[in-house]
């Protein structure tokens, strides 16, 4: 304990080992006897207490309200992103009649979505169901199912229909991955949120996530994959066996989102820990061991979840082996990375379909400006092995989207594909080229973020100084210079840059078509009365290939309250032949239905034809054939006269009880 002196009017009283210059402002008058020293000493520590007390609750009152600040910022961006889905999905919400181009895909999916629900209320095998392509049945889980999706959905469906919850997946999903991307790179990768929510705004509503969004429901279902990358790419080397459990209950659910994005991933994952190990190897084998195992843990886990429902894919009722189609048939053209979009809004109808294979798939078009933009940000920041690692995911995926042939401008050259190079390999050997650039999307979005993120950074450290540089003897902008003297901050410059960039990719309203509605017979279930336990409803024409048909877009949206044979849907060949199809095998009567919708020719009925419809009945089950709403339906109900027998009439749907003729 010290004592002031007698020549300083004022000390310090100081506390052991703690010098008197940092003690609490507490002056002790000079000369006081040394018993009062004490109680100066109470007062100097109930000082500091305070004081500290102060300062912490300070603190905490400043953390409260950035984390405020923050969240309310996070809420405006995921209402953003929402509001663009919205926007996205506006001409299907408010024209119930209409249906995407993609109409067979919609149909597709809203008939899972229902299947989903059904298999919930109902207790059913949700990988299974006999309720389409009767009398075989279907195996959902070797077709797009997303049952990531309609389970949790279930309550929408029930209450509202396949349509609405068709529509609410769409916008979630869209928004989700959006949103997904967003928080990512906000909390594991950048500093900018203005950076995060552009490049979670170009992840979620790229091109190609628009043109996915025309019937590929488990393409855009990308949510989980920003916290999956945040699993496998963790920094932190601890709580291995932790984060390797969470790592296999995120991939097992992605599995029921889609299993094509899940191989994406693990190819994008591929190819970026190799280019970064490379890049920089000794940061690489200090991450290794805790990354491998997560990884082995991970793959145990998931082994452990999805052993039955792959079993049941691979091995179970109505599974397939390889593909209906040939995924080399599916490439993209080389002009299409530089081209816009029929879903943007500087696209147009005519250029696009020469580019790519369908509206579909239009994954590539990014336009000059982007690429440029992009290349930019990759040469300025190419001294990071994150950056060195992206631009090879971006340089590798984009090459193998050209296929086997290289296409210019809707021309064949004479030059190889680098396709070629990997198309038997295994996993990328079922995989669309024109998908491969579906994974340079949120490459690019990340250099994006980067550039934000190193602007802003450089932009506040310049803006301390206000410096001002000269050049051929005139004052020019430097970075974060104020406005008030005439100068443009860079932050803002770059934003403007970026947002010049990103607006001509913008996207339209999906593009959507008129669809017959549901006849009344069906809607209001008048059919229940024709149609016994164990028969089906045959609507017309009957399906046939790769169509979907009337039935299954109606079974949709009447909950799968009846039976119906074929579907849109991939299965065996046959009972002995399990190469992959689309749909059933044809039957004689669905091929002359087909025939007669499409050409408007009645043909000549004659009793050969009269006794295959019977056997194509029975092999249905049918109970009752009816036909709705169809162009050039006339002929078709002609035919089916001679077929069958004259129909009926009932609640706008023409009725063929045919249950004598196949009893």
């Amino acid at each position: 304990m010290g004592r002031p002196r007698p020549d300083q009017p004022h000390g310090w009283v100081s506390g052991p080992g703690r010098p008197a210059e940092t003690a609490p402002d507490v002056a002790v008058p000079a000369a006081v006897p040394a018993a009062t020293v004490d109680s100066w000493r109470v007062v100097r520590r109930t000082a500091a207490r305070l004081g500290a007390r102060h300062v912490s609750r300070l603190g905490a009152l400043r953390a409260w309200s950035t984390r405020r600040r923050g969240g309310l910022v996070d809420a405006a961006v995921v209402l953003l992103y929402l509001a663009a889905a919205g926007h996205v999905t506006s001409g299907l919400w408010l024209h119930r009649d209409r249906m995407t181009n993609a109409g067979n895909d919609m149909i597709l999916f809203e008939w899972m979505l229902a299947r989903a629900a059904r298999a919930v209320t109902h207790l059913e095998n949700p990988f299974y169901s006999t309720a389409l392509n009767a009398p075989d049945g279907i195996n959902l889980m070797a077709n797009t199912s997303v049952l990531g999706l309609g389970v949790p959905l279930t309550p929408v469906t029930l209450l509202l229909g396949s349509q609405h919850s068709y529509l609410l997946a769409v916008v979630l999903s869209l928004a989700g991955t959006a949103t997904a991307w967003y928080l990512f790179l906000s909390r594991r990768l950048v500093r900018s949120r203005l950076g995060a929510a552009v490049s979670g705004l170009f992840c979620g509503f790229a091109p190609g996530m628009i043109s996915q969004a025309t019937g590929h429901l488990h393409m855009i279902a990308q949510f989980l994959v920003p916290a999956i990358l945040a699993v496998v790419f963790d920094r932190r080397t601890d709580r291995v066996l932790r984060r390797g459990v969470l790592l296999g209950v995120l991939v097992g659910y992605q599995v029921f989102l889609g299993e094509e994005v899940l191989a994406f991933l693990v190819l994008a994952c591929g190819v970026f820990t190799v280019g970064y190990a490379v890049s920089a190897p000794r940061n690489a084998r200090r991450l290794a061991p805790a990354f491998l195992g997560r990884l082995g843990v991970g793959t145990g886990v998931g082994v452990v979840l999805l052993a039955y429902p792959l079993w049941f894919q691979f091995f179970g009722p109505g599974h397939y082996r390889g593909l209906p189609f040939d995924p080399k048939a599916y490439p993209l053209d080389l002009a299409s990375f530089t081209a816009a979009s029929r879903q943007s809004i500087t696209g147009h109808e005519s250029v696009p379909g020469m580019l790519s294979p369908n509206l579909t798939e239009e994954n590539s078009f990014f336009g000059l400006a982007l690429i440029v933009l992009c290349a930019v940000v990759a040469i300025w920041l190419w001294r990071r092995p994150l950056v060195r690692a992206l631009v090879l995911c971006v340089l590798i995926f984009a090459a193998l989207s050209l296929g086997e042939n290289l296409r210019l401008g809707g021309e064949v050259l004479d030059l190889p594909g680098p396709y070629r190079l990997v198309s038997g390999v295994p996993l990328i050997d079922l995989a669309v080229p024109a998908r491969f650039p579906l994974i340079c999307v949120p490459a690019l979005a990340i250099l994006l973020a980067l550039s934000f993120d190193e602007v802003f950074r450089r932009g506040a450290a310049d803006g301390r100084t206000g410096d001002v540089a000269a050049a051929g003897g005139g004052a020019v902008p430097v970075p974060g210079a104020g406005v008030a003297g005439g100068r443009v901050p860079i932050r803002l410059l770059w934003t403007g840059a970026v947002v010049a960039v990103l607006l001509p990719l913008a996207p339209t309203p999906l593009h959507t078509r008129p669809v017959w509605p549901v006849p009344d017979f069906v809607a209001n279930g008048e059919w229940r009365s024709y149609v016994p336990p164990g028969r089906t409803l045959v609507a017309v024409p009957p399906t046939r290939g790769s169509e979907g048909t009337a039935g299954m877009y109606w079974s949709a949206r009447t909950g799968l309250d009846f039976t119906a044979p074929g579907g849109y849907f991939i299965g065996p060949t046959g009972p002995d032949d399990p190469q992959a199809r689309w749909g059933a095998p044809d039957r004689p009567t669905a091929i002359l239905l087909d025939r007669v919708a499409a050409t408007g020719e009645v043909p000549s009925i004659g009793d050969v034809e009269r006794r295959q419809a019977i056997e194509d009945l029975r092999h249905w089950r049918a109970a009752i054939v009816v036909q709705g709403g169809l162009h050039r339906g006339v002929p078709v109900k002609e035919t089916l006269d001679q077929l069958l027998g004259p129909g009926r009439d009932i609640s706008g749907a023409w009725v063929w009880d045919v249950r004598a003729l196949v009893d």
